[in-house]
């Protein structure tokens, strides 16, 4: 019996071809059987998809991107929690993680829970950092660099550091393979265009690229934690279709990496499984991602539990999952009305 009611502000709304985690999250919470949630979407955009869905989303608020500062971020927050009573905020772009994790003790002096890594967890596992990550907590990574300028990667390749074929990848998104010195200037101009410098270059692990979506509960218990397996990958290298997996050995690896790092919070692990059967850990992604919600189909709800952790709450870490499920996303056309597109490009609520 849900007998506990609580307003959740959640980001990420973007769910289109390379959707965000706002959707995904919200269907688990919305699913849960312990609280009756009021959702507040936070949009940046007035044509993200969220706003218009009202079997998910009960009221929406712009907001500013996190480029703009801390202080405009903090003050729309303000201004929501003074309307709405936030009690937990879950943000779900790793390009505003940051900006909350600063924020977090005035949230929490206002009365709003949330439940995210520490700045030095946060920071240490930025893919130029991965490397110095990889020796701290013993698992296996790729080479990796930060460079400013495609000159950097010349040099790199001239002074034997890495070879072709190479990723190319922005600090917060966006990967891409390059074949030859071509692609990595193509590549890298993309890139900085739209993330900015540096960019990371990093060595091409030959295997098949399986994920984890894991919770951690800040002192070093695995919460939860799912295995999956693309099964059909869009031109963004965005999962349209994948599979859980039994795999002992992924499980094995999450759990001791959050051991090791005392990770807080979601996150998901991109990995690479070589043809020799080893584990490369190619990025961790600082929050659940968009697939999430297949764990909470195969029986680990993890937005619950954050939610429960971001309200002081206690739980049960999970023990299992349902192997073989599988998540196959669609588009459709959703009808939206003029007056409410018009009511958030111009009030910023709707």
């Amino acid at each position: 019996m849900k007998n506990r009611k609580l307003t959740i502000a959640i980001s990420g709304l973007n769910n289109v071809d390379s959707p965000g985690p706002g959707i995904p999250v919200i269907r688990g919470i919305r699913e849960s059987e312990l609280f009756d949630a009021r959702i507040i979407g936070l949009a940046y955009e007035n044509l993200e998809p969220g706003p218009y869905m009202h079997e998910f989303v009960d009221k929406t608020y712009k907001v500013p991107y996190p480029s703009e500062g801390v202080e405009p971020v903090l003050e729309r927050i303000e201004y929501i929690h003074e309307r709405e009573s936030v009690d937990v905020i879950i943000p779900n772009f790793d390009s505003e993680i940051y900006a909350f994790i600063r924020l977090e003790q005035k949230l929490h002096g206002m009365g709003i829970g949330t439940f995210l890594p520490t700045l030095k967890q946060f920071e240490e596992r930025h893919k130029s950092n991965l490397p110095r990550f990889g020796k701290t907590h013993a698992v296996n990574v790729p080479e990796s660099f930060a460079v400013t300028s495609f000159e950097e990667i010349e040099e790199l390749k001239q002074d034997e550091k890495i070879d072709f074929p190479l990723m190319v990848k922005g600090k917060f998104y966006d990967a891409f393979k390059a074949q030859n010195p071509e692609q990595a200037s193509i590549y890298f101009n993309r890139v900085s265009a739209r993330w900015g410098l540096p960019v990371v270059v990093q060595k091409f692990i030959k295997g098949t690229e399986v994920n984890v979506v894991a919770l951690g509960d800040g002192n070093g218990q695995t919460i939860g934690a799912v295995p999956m397996r693309k099964q059909y990958i869009t031109d963004k290298g965005k999962a349209w279709g994948g599979i859980t997996l039994d795999d002992p050995t992924m499980i094995e690896f999450t759990h001791r990496l959050i051991s090791s790092t005392k990770w807080r919070g979601g996150m998901e692990l991109e990995l690479i499984r070589t043809p020799e059967n080893e584990l490369y850990m190619i990025e961790i992604n600082p929050r659940l991602p968009a697939w999430v919600y297949l764990a909470v189909a195969a029986g680990q709800n993890l937005p619950e539990a954050m939610v429960l952790l971001a309200t002081g709450g206690s739980v049960q870490p999970y023990d299992k999952y349902e192997i073989g499920k599988m998540f196959i996303r669609y588009s459709f056309d959703m009808i939206c009305n003029l007056r409410e597109f018009e009511k958030l490009s111009t009030l910023g609520e709707l």
